[in-house]
């Protein structure tokens, strides 16, 4: 099931050299960290991502600002406290959160928020190295505001040059969205053939 090793750190250098090779930190609570390179790779190809008439209707009518790197912490935060169907805990664990804060000081972790009256209601954070985005985690506190946050990133994205991103996992909700599941062969060939494009401004 794409485990690779058992053990190691969490540098900023280790999590880059990993998501440059398509591998990605998978830690559970009381055990070695875990490292993995699925044999499926979940993506959301931009040419392929679905907007229900009613999302679409929802977009045009609601108010809302997004913005991207505004507020990382806060982000994560309200990743590692959200509650998901069929999950009795979380794996953005503190040491994870801190090693995450790190990877978006050095420049490579990055955080998409949706605001409603300065409120934030809704936030998507991930690693873009070697030209490919990997979205990690999501939350939203409002109905819907999760989907917007996924459509205006994967704008941000589009607009930067990229038509693809990885998405790990396919759940229900990126399935509807248009989320399906790739060969880690398939992956690897794609990691190849990436040109790194500069999509964030450096600190």
């Amino acid at each position: 099931d794409g485990l690779l090793c058992v053990g190691g750190d969490l540098k900023v250098s280790t999590l880059q050299e990993a998501y440059g090779k398509g591998i990605v930190p998978w830690p559970h609570e009381g055990v070695p960290l875990l490292w993995l390179a699925p044999p499926r790779r979940g993506i959301l190809q931009f040419s392929e991502l679905h907007i229900s008439t009613s999302l679409r209707k929802f977009l045009a009518k609601v108010n809302y600002t997004f913005t991207v790197n505004q507020a990382f912490s806060r982000v994560i935060e309200g990743c590692a406290l959200s509650k998901r169907s069929g999950q009795a805990g979380t794996w953005i664990l503190p040491q994870m959160i801190q090693a995450y804060e790190n990877l978006h000081l050095a420049g490579d972790a990055h955080s998409f928020e949706v605001w409603q009256e300065g409120e934030l209601v809704a936030g998507l954070y991930g690693v873009y190295i070697g030209g490919v985005f990997s979205a990690e985690s999501m939350f939203s506190l409002k109905s819907n505001m999760s989907k917007v946050a996924l459509v205006k990133t994967v704008e941000f994205l589009r607009d930067g040059g990229l038509h693809w991103m990885d998405i790990q996992m396919v759940t229900p909700h990126l399935q509807i969205m248009g989320g399906k599941y790739i060969s880690r062969q398939e992956f690897q060939r794609r990691l190849r053939a990436q040109n790194v494009k500069e999509l964030f401004t450096k600190k």
